[in-house]
């Protein structure tokens, strides 16, 4: 790769290498803090004449899919070529692993002939452009073409000095017809919208659309007529008129604006002598054309808005959005004529993101509804628009609030109510400590609020038994006997059922079956009793997912052994076992034959009444969404994780990715889709979790199942993310909306947004199963670790090795290590153990390839990938294994010359991005020979020290640095 600087026009410089064309070139430099979708980024003509810079590190993961059109429109992509002027990331990934992949990041940037960078501190450029403002930026790269040149002199204009708007749009009228004509449309709520059999013509002027739009459209049976963004479509026969996204300032449509004000002024004309209204609806750029229309301003944010994650409320309601939105304009609402009103506001920065006419069928956002990509939240707008071109809903009417308001439980309470909180129960495998986190945050949660605590958990080993933390403490098991004679004496008002685990859980549902929190008059506070039982009896939980459509495995719950085996033999081996009610995967396994079926059955019926046989997909990925939904059915997702082993071990016992390393766009969100429809299908109020299988080879899915409740994989994505799960989760079950409460990192925007990562975070289970003879060390669907160990680093690699170097088993990270001895590294990938990362390494070493590697595990390629990245460059040091001999003898000012060439500089700097310490980097440099490891590594870090190769300190700020945080919650990294 060639040197690639980044000059901003203020002067800063950002030095990186090359992977695209080779070419300098100009541009408005912009990020965005998406976390998934960039082809669809690229080919977004939002996008026209500028920099895009990608904030979430690892760009490149799952490659690019085919350009095939389908119905004249691209099948994957947003236009049929890219529109950026260059793109920068933090950190590239050559190999890509998806099904949909047909070549590299790198090869379609080139053939499209988009210069692009990798190695650049994307978090500091972030916070550049989050202080000074979007500005110009130049490109020079080693070697290349220098930039274009236009009309004399050099493209370094103002972006808003051009009209990309006219470089975008298409050239000619195009009609795209829909392939059928749907009777109704589900709207937001699951109900039907009915339509018309005929198809409506709808007018959209292009200044830049996406093709997701016109897809929105076509799906809905519309007829959609695509005009040049200058074309007077008043001339035209229509029923409705879109007007689509598009780049750059709206100032420089005033042609547009035109055509549009003389369609308003028509329509008004014709209602004012009884004529129908013909709906209007506009997007984005849209947006802001048809505010220019209507009167009102416009004006140039600082730095606009670039992501996934954008939270938007309806003005006067008590809905909220997360959109998806790329556009660096606002519209001044405060300059809206008196027959206009805002329609969606930023919970933000209070930006406006709608508007809408009083009286006639015209709406706007300035978000994007199709989302392609991003989440579809709100596509039930397009829903709107094409039920008002049928005429089956009426105007305003439409756009009604549906929400079904309730009084706060607080609110209505007499003064000084109590709540009893239901710790974990005892030190074991899947409770205690693992739950104390959301437990504490709980009852700090309800303490704000004055509300008075009472706490029964027998572990005296925790935070939230420690003094204040909670007003009052019983000691006491929680079982159902114990917790009612303690309700009996305390008379709580409420109860907290989802903060201590599956104990806690279990002891609450058989409370309420007992009538013990009905004769009290106690409130389960957050998600319903019925909703707990609807996810934890397996037969009911199905049940409950076909009511949705939802996919789940396919599976049947017993009672007896003999309804193991018939169940067994209808589904066909190989099967899985789960117990119902069961903690960590208890009584869980997989058995390919009856005599092991039979063996599990008996295991897990010692541990629970009912069993679930589920048709085995081991080999498929596992992902999962921590989701959050309030009585107001607001939903976010706020994060998901990957398992870096595939289906068949248990999660507990996986290496653990946040967020999903190698989904598409597609299926990020479509997973991410479901999992907010089941929350609210099954009426969950606080946080859940939701885990799914995904075939390695399809977007199909099955759900494995969902905790409403709390889990160790909570702790994980609040400490991952720096949102506070279990708090946010105990104000919600007191009747608060996610709207009412506050980002606890930046304290000034909203806690209703879902968190953008700008690194990645590897979770790695910790295991004690040296200390037992006779223990299997095998893994499988039941939990066997007794703890975890958190990572982050801005790399894939460098978040792996800390925490390798963190697990207690005498490691350095993913290499460097002592040898380990292995009979038969075959079976021992095949069949995993605690010890399968350090098996992975020595089979690399060995000279096992990926494709071999990934056939005896079924681990994806890209993780694996990653790991041979780390052998690679472990290798590399080795080739300068004769500075250590050179250290011995030679004056240090002069072994400083060898030192600092470019290719030991490079490869040092690097070695330390991809997570190597300095007691990896002095081992394979050799240095330990004469030397004890500690005066190895000092070398190696004093010739850093030298040589300029030190870390940084980031914050996590939840939001990418796209606004400050106000906490130090921190980490150290090399990118």
């Amino acid at each position: 790769m060639k040197d690639a600087t980044l000059i901003l026009s203020d002067g800063t410089q950002f030095h990186g290498k090359s992977f695209g064309y080779e070419q300098d070139v100009v541009g408005e430099v912009v990020f965005n803090t998406a976390m998934t979708g960039y082809p669809e980024s690229l080919t977004d003509p939002s996008y026209a004449g500028q920099i895009l810079v990608s904030t979430y590190p690892l760009i490149g993961n799952y490659g690019v899919p085919p350009t095939t059109a389908d119905n004249g429109l691209p099948t994957y992509l947003e236009s049929e070529r890219i529109h950026v002027r260059a793109l920068i990331v933090a950190d590239y990934s050559d190999h890509y692993s998806h099904w949909n992949g047909q070549e590299s990041l790198s090869q379609w940037l080139r053939r499209e002939k988009i210069p692009a960078i990798t190695g650049i501190d994307t978090r500091r450029l972030t916070k550049v452009l989050r202080y000074q403002g979007v500005m110009m930026g130049r490109i020079v790269i080693e070697g290349a073409t220098p930039a274009p040149i236009e009309n004399g002199k050099e493209k370094e204009d103002a972006y808003g000095s051009v009209n990309w708007v006219e470089k975008v749009s298409c050239k000619k009228v195009m009609t795209y017809l829909p392939e059928a004509y749907p009777q109704s449309i589900p709207n937001k709520r699951g109900r039907n919208t009915a339509l018309h059999k005929t198809a409506h013509r709808v007018i959209l002027v292009d200044c830049g659309v996406k093709s997701n739009i016109i897809r929105c459209l076509l799906r809905r049976g519309l007829e959609v007529v695509r005009v040049p963004w200058d074309y007077d479509f008043n001339q035209l026969a229509f029923d409705g008129l879109f007007l689509a996204n598009g780049p750059g300032d709206p100032e420089r449509c005033e042609c547009t604006v035109n055509h549009i004000r003389t369609f308003l002024r028509g329509e008004e004309t014709k209602a004012l002598h009884g004529g129908k209204v013909r709906p209007l609806m506009g997007i984005c750029l849209g947006n802001q054309l048809l505010a220019k229309a209507a009167g009102a301003c416009t004006y140039k944010l600082k730095f606009g808005h670039r992501s996934h994650n954008q939270p938007v409320r309806r003005v006067g309601t008590y809905q909220c959005f997360i959109t998806s939105q790329n556009h660096g304009y606002a519209v001044d609402d405060s300059t809206l004529p008196e027959d206009w009103s805002p329609l969606f506001v930023n919970m933000n920065d209070g930006s406006n993101e709608g508007i809408c006419h009083k009286h006639y069928p015209w709406f706007s956002a300035q978000f994007h509804p199709e989302a392609c990509s991003g989440p579809t939240d709100t596509e039930w707008m397009f829903d709107k628009f094409a039920a008002l071109l049928s005429g089956t809903i009426s105007y305003p009417a439409a756009m009604a609030d549906e929400t079904v308001v309730t009084p706060r439980w607080l609110d209505g309470c007499k003064a000084n109510p109590s709540v009893l909180l239901l710790g974990s129960g005892a030190l074991k495998i899947g409770q205690a400590g693992e739950f104390d986190y959301s437990g504490s945050q709980a009852l700090k949660a309800l303490k704000e609020e004055g509300v008075r605590t009472i706490l029964i958990n027998p572990n005296i080993a925790t935070v939230q038994t420690s003094k204040d933390v909670a007003d009052t403490v019983y000691f006491q098991p929680v079982t159902p006997e114990i917790v009612a004679r303690i309700i009996e004496k305390e008379r709580p008002d409420g109860i907290l059922l989802s903060f201590g685990g599956q104990t806690a859980l279990n002891c609450g549902v058989e409370l309420h079956r007992q009538g013990v929190l009905q004769r009290f008059g106690v409130r389960v506070l957050g998600t319903p009793v019925e909703t707990i039982i609807d996810t934890e009896d397996r037969e009911r939980f199905v049940q409950r997912l076909d009511e949705i459509d939802v996919k789940t495995i396919r599976s049947q719950a017993c009672s007896s052994v003999a309804e193991v085996r018939e169940a067994a033999a209808a589904l066909g081996f190989p099967v899985i076992l789960r117990a119902a009610y069961a903690l960590g995967g208890l009584g869980s396994g997989f058995c390919d034959d009856n005599d092991q079926l039979i063996a599990q059955a008996e295991e897990a019926f010692s541990f629970s009444p009912q069993v679930l046989v589920e048709k085995s997909l081991r080999g498929w990925k596992e992902v999962e969404y921590e989701v959050v939904r309030d009585q107001y059915d607001n939903c976010i997702t706020v994060c998901n994780m990957e398992n870096f082993d595939p289906l068949g071990i248990h999660t507990g016992e996986s290496i653990v990715v946040a967020p999903s390393q190698t989904l598409t766009n597609a299926e990020y969100h479509k997973l991410r889709a479901l999992a907010i429809r089941i929350v609210r299908h099954l009426g969950i109020v606080g946080e859940c979790n939701v885990q799914y299988a995904l075939d390695p080879q399809s977007e199909d899915y099955r759900i494995i199942e969902v905790n409403a409740r709390l889990s160790r994989s909570s702790a994980l994505a609040s400490k991952a993310t720096g949102y506070p799960l279990a708090f946010v989760a105990a104000k919600l079950g007191l009747g608060y909306g996610l709207f009412d409460l506050k980002n606890a990192v930046t304290k000034s925007t909203s806690a209703f947004f879902e968190p953008a990562l700008d690194y990645v975070v590897c979770k790695l289970p910790r295991w004690d199963l040296s200390k037992f003879h006779g223990v299997s060390h095998q893994l499988g669907s039941s939990m066997k670790s007794v703890g975890e160990v958190m990572a982050i680093g801005r790399t894939f690699e460098e978040s792996l090795q800390k925490g390798l170097r963190m697990i207690g088993q005498g490691m350095h990270g993913f290499v460097a290590n002592r040898d380990i001895t292995v009979d038969d590294v075959s079976a021992a990938l095949s069949h995993a153990t605690d010890s399968r990362i350090f098996i992975l390494s020595k089979a690399l070493r060995m000279g096992f390839t990926v494709p071999q590697i990934h056939a005896l595990t079924n681990i994806d390629p890209w993780f694996l990938h990653k790991l041979q990245h780390i052998i690679t460059l472990e290798q590399q040091l080795r080739q300068f294994a004769t500075f250590s001999e050179m250290a011995d003898w030679m004056d240090y000012s002069e072994l400083l010359e060898y030192l600092e060439a470019p290719e030991f500089v490079g490869l040092l700097r690097r070695a330390k991005v991809y997570g190597f310490s300095d007691f990896q980097i002095a081992r394979a440099l050799g240095l330990e020979t004469g030397r004890t490891m500690e005066e190895a590594s000092n070398i190696v870090r004093t010739w850093r020290k030298e040589l300029g190769v030190t870390p940084t300190v980031n914050q996590i700020d939840t939001l990418a640095a796209e606004y400050p945080a106000q906490t130090n919650y921190l980490y150290l990294t090399y990118v």
